[in-house]
């Protein structure tokens, strides 16, 4: 993306959102981040507001949204995305996801603009092919606990494909497998910063089920690095981005109890409905297409994580 360009921004209060805000403003390009605060901070943001590139809209995309002015890029990654937030809010989470990114297509149409979804791991479910490739079509429960989630993501990539083929929107997808680092909600009640709060509150570390099923961690800036990638490519079709090092919740665990210096105690809870045993992604195609895939080690994010949020939090 070597020159300028115009980009609206949804979900820009959250935690990748802020974060691929202040990478495309340092870049040079104009933000015009939109958020209604549901599940977002307003601390997220402070920074972006001290840029003359960036202007902020108060908005629920679930409406129109009415933009000024040329836009080249129009980019959803509004939606409440870990379990506890899309719990509470499981008619919000399904209508951003649906209406949302609907209304948000329609404004690429409007500008001539391109779409850039951001999708999840979640629309595989809990996966019966491992690792999982961007043609496994997924193991989902349609009316299970984490529907709402899963099922809105898997309506917004149709819809998107929908409004590719038929008007001609160029789109990008990513599957976004877990993700951390800085400005995420630290009581979000995802694992690792749900590990990382228990710590510094001298708590027992809550694990759910056994403690074996696996997951697949990246730390943002690897994130980042690969959407601003695939922009510069023509690639159409989904592509996942995550770390394809496999590490069970134990083991994330224990790296975290060693880098805190602590001695916490586990504590084991049963395993929540649905949640997936294995989760790896197979980063073929984006190693292909852009040349990507993760290069800051699990240990190093977890250390970088750590620092930040020693720094934010008192408790």
């Amino acid at each position: 993306m070597g020159i300028i360009i115009f980009i609206v921004l949804t979900g820009v209060a959250g935690f990748i959102g802020s974060n691929l805000a202040e990478r495309l403003l340092r870049e040079g390009h104009t933000v015009i981040g939109v958020d209604n605060f549901l599940t977002g901070s307003t601390a997220n943001i402070d920074n972006l507001l001290r840029s003359p590139n960036f202007k902020f809209i108060e908005h629920n995309v679930i409406y129109p949204l009415a933009i000024e002015g040329p836009v080249d890029w129009v980019m959803h990654f509004a939606s409440p995305a870990s379990p506890p937030k899309y719990l509470s809010y499981p008619i919000e989470t399904m209508r951003v996801n649906s209406e949302g990114t609907m209304h948000l297509l329609y404004l690429a149409k409007e500008k001539q603009a391109a779409f850039f979804l951001a999708s999840t791991s979640e629309i595989y479910g809990n996966p019966t092919v491992h690792p999982q490739p961007e043609s496994y079509y997924g193991n989902v429960n349609s009316v299970g606990a984490r529907s709402c989630y899963n099922e809105g993501k898997r309506y917004a990539e149709a819809i998107t494909y929908w409004m590719n083929r038929k008007y001609g929107i160029p789109v990008r997808v990513i599957r976004i497998f877990n993700t951390f680092g800085p400005k995420m909600d630290l009581h979000d009640g995802r694992v690792i910063t749900n590990f990382i709060n228990e710590i510094m509150s001298k708590q027992n570390l809550t694990i759910y089920g056994d403690g074996r099923q696996t997951r697949s961690f990246q730390y943002i800036d690897d994130l980042l690095e690969g959407i601003v990638r695939l922009m510069s490519t023509t690639y159409e079709q989904p592509v996942n981005l995550g770390n394809p090092e496999e590490v069970t919740i134990l083991e994330v665990a224990q790296i975290l109890k060693e880098l805190m210096m602590s001695n916490a105690q586990l504590e084991f809870l049963p395993l929540p409905e649905d949640d997936p045993r294995r989760r790896k992604p197979d980063i073929t195609i984006s190693r292909t297409i852009m040349d990507w895939e993760p290069a800051i080690s699990l240990h190093d994010a977890l250390a970088r994580t750590i620092h930040y949020y020693q720094g934010q939090y008192i408790h």
